[in-house]
């Protein structure tokens, strides 16, 4: 469990004030000394991530942030990468004492309402002060659990790891599949996947090597190919596939070499789904339509890697909008955790997959852009739109593709 990727942790943040024990509790429910615990104010200044496997919940990950109360110029930056920490916690631990509750853990409160993040409230240093039976009610009618520890001597941990329990969402606790529902158990799934000079020496990317194992997990079977050898395949195959799933970059081609009853669609698109709202992606890209010359458009990538060659992000796509609209665009590349605050001088934002995003973090995004009215598509949707193929793309998902083929006509 120790290996199992971040995207695919529930992410737990720890938040509160500087010195109210955030580290402490971390190390507490690790029964290790993973974070330093100082009687210094700030002492944590970078998040300080542990993962962990917590029974019944599954592989975990645990981020102890600097107090979101830091001051000064450092102290500014510490709570800029704090706030980030918002977008992918499936759960907020919000750590206070007793006798300094106030209006600061009274506007986080309503954040983490506002944002939809599960929280459980943690009293600590309890042997000095506990709450009062006001704050207690009050909590409890906003249906949060809320806790009492001494994080130095382990009191109360166990209660915290059961109110952490009860707090977690259901869906939280059940993996979505990625193509597992688009393929009856015993069909087979093509996967075509190009080799070219992004492709990772020796293995395959992140998202190709998901899907084959919950094509596995449904008691399918796949067939992976290249793009230059799937024509070939298929004319082989004594009865053909389930569906096909294609790198988005060799869309085209593949749509070419797929016969029109066989479904298509692309790994981008798969995890649009996985990781967002893929009516939301699909709605955004109708926007590919009003774009003109001179807009501005951001296209997010979920890693941070050094492109080389046809990159995908800064050459293919922003080719293929400069040929759909006619003129060449502004436009903006950004990675990782480095999503703009202001979004809205963007006509469209082109997000990728993010096989390296939690679910939340995503959805933190789409919130964000609808908060804004910006657009926002993804990857392959975008590619299947500029080249004409979006129907094809969709035709796995009769849902989205009613919606599409809806918002068209209006």
């Amino acid at each position: 469990m120790q290996n199992t990727p971040k995207a695919l942790r529930l992410q737990i943040g720890i938040f509160g004030k500087r010195n109210v024990g955030k580290s402490s509790l971390l190390n507490a429910i690790t029964r290790q000394a993973v974070s330093i615990v100082s009687d210094t104010p700030g002492t944590t200044t970078d998040p300080v991530e542990k993962p962990m496997e917590m029974l019944p919940l599954g592989p975990v990950l645990f981020i102890d942030t600097a107090g979101i109360d830091d001051s000064g110029s450092l102290g500014v930056m510490r709570v800029e990468k704090t706030r980030k920490i918002f977008e992918r916690a499936d759960l907020a631990i919000l750590v206070a004492e007793a006798s300094g509750w106030n209006d600061f853990e009274e506007t986080l409160l309503k954040e983490f309402t506002e944002r939809k993040i599960p929280l459980v409230a943690v009293f600590n240093k309890s042997d000095i002060s506990v709450p009062s039976g006001d704050l207690s009610g009050r909590l409890s009618k906003l249906g949060i659990i809320s806790v009492q520890t001494v994080a130095k001597d382990g009191g109360g941990i166990t209660e915290l790891r059961q109110a952490m329990i009860k707090t977690i969402p259901e869906e939280s606790l059940t993996p979505k599949t990625i193509i597992g529902d688009l393929i009856p158990p015993g069909e087979l799934a093509m996967l075509v996947v190009p080799i070219d000079l992004e492709a990772p020496k020796g293995r395959l990317i992140l998202p190709q090597v998901q899907t084959i194992r919950d094509v596995l997990d449904n008691d399918s079977y796949c067939m992976v190919v290249k793009e230059r050898e799937l024509k070939a395949a298929l004319e082989r195959l004594k009865i053909p596939p389930s569906i096909v799933v294609t790198d988005s970059q060799a869309f085209l081609k593949v749509s070419g070499d797929v016969p029109d009853n066989i479904r298509l669609t692309s790994f981008s698109i798969l995890f649009a789904r996985l990781k967002g709202e893929l009516s939301v992606f699909v709605k955004g890209a109708l926007a590919i339509d009003r774009l003109k010359a001179g807009d501005r458009v951001l296209i997010a990538e979920a890693c941070a890697h050094h492109p080389i060659g046809e990159d995908i992000g800064r050459v293919k796509i922003p080719r293929w909008l400069t040929q759909y609209c006619g003129g060449k665009l502004e436009i903006t590349h950004v990675q990782g955790a480095d999503f703009p605050e202001d979004i809205s001088p963007y006509k469209l934002i082109i997000h990728c997959g993010g096989c390296t995003f939690n679910r939340r973090q995503m959805l933190s995004r789409i919130l964000k852009c609808s908060e804004a009215g910006v657009p926002l598509t993804n990857y392959g949707i975008a590619i299947a739109f500029s080249l004409g193929i979006m129907e094809r793309a969709l035709s796995p998902f009769p849902l989205e593709l009613e919606i599409y083929s809806e918002a068209k006509r209006l």
